[in-house]
């Protein structure tokens, strides 16, 4: 097995990082080896809420085909030629 140190880490990054390790019961050294791992491997290990939903919606429809409603003809623009009525 390979060491890796890594220098002139922010006092947030290793903050962040401890908290993110106490979550997942591990290690900081561990939990630094999962997110390498992780990241060099292509796979994103969590979903945006908006990503989440869209895949509910999607396993529970199957999508939805929406009817658009018919629009009016929009109403003409006024006129500023300076002529008035």
């Amino acid at each position: 097995m390979a060491m890796l140190t890594i220098r002139n880490l922010d006092d947030e990054v290793k903050g962040r990082l401890r908290v993110r390790a106490a979550k997942h019961g591990c290690s900081m050294e561990e939990e630094a080896r999962q997110i390498l791992r992780q990241a060099l491997a292509g796979k994103t290990p969590e979903k945006g809420l908006a990503s989440r939903i869209h895949q509910r919606v999607m396993e529970t429809t199957g999508g939805m085909e929406l009817e658009l409603t018919a629009r009016s003809k929009p109403r003409p623009a006024p006129d500023f030629s300076g002529s008035s009525a």
